[in-house]
Order: structure tokens, then C-alpha cells, then sequence
């Protein structure tokens, strides 16, 4: 991602604004503390117009990331839900990246957030595949990141909270530095739980699987519907635990996310995956597009149109 192009307009506390009024004070709260909750959500055009993808399911897990955080929002489901129909019709942009996010704002310095208003905002912007696009066709390298996934006992790792993308931005430099293109982060027991902003699948045997809960993941909206699909395909899946070595001997690896999409994985540290070929991966990213771009009607609830 080289820029964001500035668009129009920026939704704020309840009302659009342009874009250059949509500034916060050096001394907000949540830019010294981390104390934000946000969403990562796809718009796509379609055969009927821009339509956002799972929007209820994001609203909802933005709440849930707030109360887990004990965040009052001052705007409620419905509310949110409109802000982001506002600012892609707003901004006219039917291919966009929609980030509604939650802060503690300009209030009292100090550790508690409760002495500081909490400030919402909607915003969205260009945005390409996340791990480019020639990695959907030939896969992308990653890495056993050295940094551990950050622990439930530290940070609940299922809100989706700023402090937490600390925990992988690390890991991100790491894989990079190290001339990869994404990295794997394993849990405080050592067994595999995700990327830094994406799940991972992976298929052995024709059993396709992925961490539970339990193993210190965000539970993903694109994890979720690659479920589904794996229901629709007539294949077998199980939420199950594997370790790292148990990476190098899949016959496929796939991450999933908003931003990444369902993107094949042919290399860990420095080990091929299978044999490159990736046939349920391809199968599984052929659904999603189609659900994504409104293609397939049996996904056609999952779609919210911006008329």
C-alpha cells in the first residue's frame, strides 16, 4: 500500500465531514494508550450496485470488542450500521475499505479511559489485496514468527483492540525484514494460532482445519464464511489445534481475512507446501469472490446494498 487517496468525506461522532476536518488532538487518550476497539470491513461492487460484505456480522463483533473493553459507545448497532452505508455513498466509491473505529478521546492523561470521552468514527478508502495480487495466484512465503501471540491472560486477543496490533506489528517487521512476505505467530503453548492480521487453514488428507478459539485468535467474519463454504463444498473440517512442524508437512496453507481475502501460502521458512497447486485454496477463494461480488445467491443475505 503506498498512500491512502483522501476522499470526500469522513463520518465523525454522528455526522460527515470533509476530510481534513477529521482530526483528533495530540493528546487523545487512545493514541497514548492504545484504548481503541475497530473493524476491518469490504465494500465490493456487484451486479446490483456497491454492496458491504457481512456488515451486521462486523457491527457486531465491533460492539463486543467495546463491551469486552468496557467502552460506553454513544451510537448503537443500527447507528453504525448506517455510518457505513453513509460514507460509501458519500465518497462515491463502490470498491472500498470501510474501518469504523472507537476511541477514548481528548480528556484526562493517565491510565483509566473512563475520564475521557469516547469518540467514534467511520472512514473508507482504496484499498488493493492486502498481500498483493500476484499472491492469490502463486502464494506468498511466511514465517514462524519469533514474538508470541499475545495471551488471554495479558490482552483478550478476541477483541479486536489497538494495543493488540502491536503484538503484530512486530511480528510483521520481523517476516519482512527476514525477506518474507507474512508471518505465523504461535501461542503461549507453542501450537499455531494466526497471522498478524489474518487466519489460518490448513488442509492435510483432504481435512481441512483451523485454531479454535481457544488458541488465541481474533475470530475472523472471512474465517467464518470460509466455514460455511467448506460445508457447501462437501468438505470435511475440524477446529483443531496443530503445531508448527505440522505447517511444513500440509498440503496446503491458506490465510484468510478481510484484507488478505483467502490467500494460498507455498512457503514456510524456506519449506514448500505440498505441491503448489492449492485446489481446495483456489476452490475456497473461487467461492468467496463470488459471495463477495454477489455472484452466488445462496450468499446474497450477507450482502448489504448501498443504493
Amino acid at each position: 500500500m503506498v498512500g491512502i487517496r483522501p476522499l470526500k468525506k469522513i463520518w465523525v461522532d454522528g455526522r460527515l465531514v470533509d476530510w481534513d476536518d477529521a482530526r483528533v488532538h495530540v493528546l487523545t487518550h487512545g493514541l497514548h494508550y492504545g484504548y481503541a476497539v475497530f473493524e476491518g470491513i469490504r465494500c465490493h461492487e456487484t451486479p446490483k450496485g456497491p454492496a458491504i460484505f457481512r456488515l451486521p456480522e462486523h457491527t457486531d463483533r465491533f460492539l463486543n470488542s467495546a463491551k469486552v473493553y468496557r467502552m460506553k459507545l454513544p451510537f448503537d448497532r443500527e447507528e453504525i450500521n448506517q455510518a457505513c452505508i453513509d460514507v460509501v455513498r458519500a465518497n462515491g466509491v463502490p470498491t472500498t475499505y470501510l474501518r469504523p473505529i472507537a476511541f477514548s478521546g481528548y480528556g484526562e492523561m493517565g491510565l483509566d479511559p473512563t475520564k475521557s470521552p469516547v469518540q467514534v468514527a467511520v472512514v473508507n478508502f482504496e484499498w488493493g489485496a492486502y498481500l498483493g495480487d500476484a499472491g492469490a495466484e502463486k502464494g506468498i512465503r511466511a514465517t514462524v514468527s519469533s514474538w508470541m501471540r499475545i495471551d488471554s491472560r495479558s490482552l483478550p486477543p478476541q477483541a479486536k483492540c489497538a494495543a493488540n496490533y502491536a503484538n503484530s506489528a512486530l511480528a510483521k517487521m520481523e517476516a519482512i525484514s527476514a525477506g518474507y512476505d507474512e508471518a505465523i505467530l504461535l501461542n503461549s503453548t507453542g501450537v499455531v494460532a494466526e497471522g498478524p492480521g489474518e487466519n489460518i487453514f490448513r488442509v492435510i488428507k483432504d481435512v481441512v482445519s483451523t485454531p479454535p478459539a481457544s488458541s488465541g485468535i481474533l475470530r475472523g467474519i472471512t474465517r467464518d464464511s470460509v466455514i460455511r463454504f467448506l460445508k457447501d463444498e462437501h468438505l470435511t473440517f475440524q477446529r483443531t489445534d496443530f503445531t508448527r512442524e505440522e505447517l511444513f508437512t500440509s498440503d496446503e496453507l491458506f490465510y484468510t481475512g478481510t484484507a488478505a481475502g483467502v490467500m494460498p501460502i507455498r512457503e514456510v521458512d524456506g519449506r514448500p507446501i505440498g505441491t503448489g497447486n492449492y485446489p481446495i485454496t483456489k476452490r475456497l477463494r473461487q467461492r468467496y469472490e463470488g459471495a463477495i461480488h454477489g455472484r452466488l445467491p445462496e450468499y446474497e443475505s450477507w450482502l448489504t446494498y448501498v443504493r
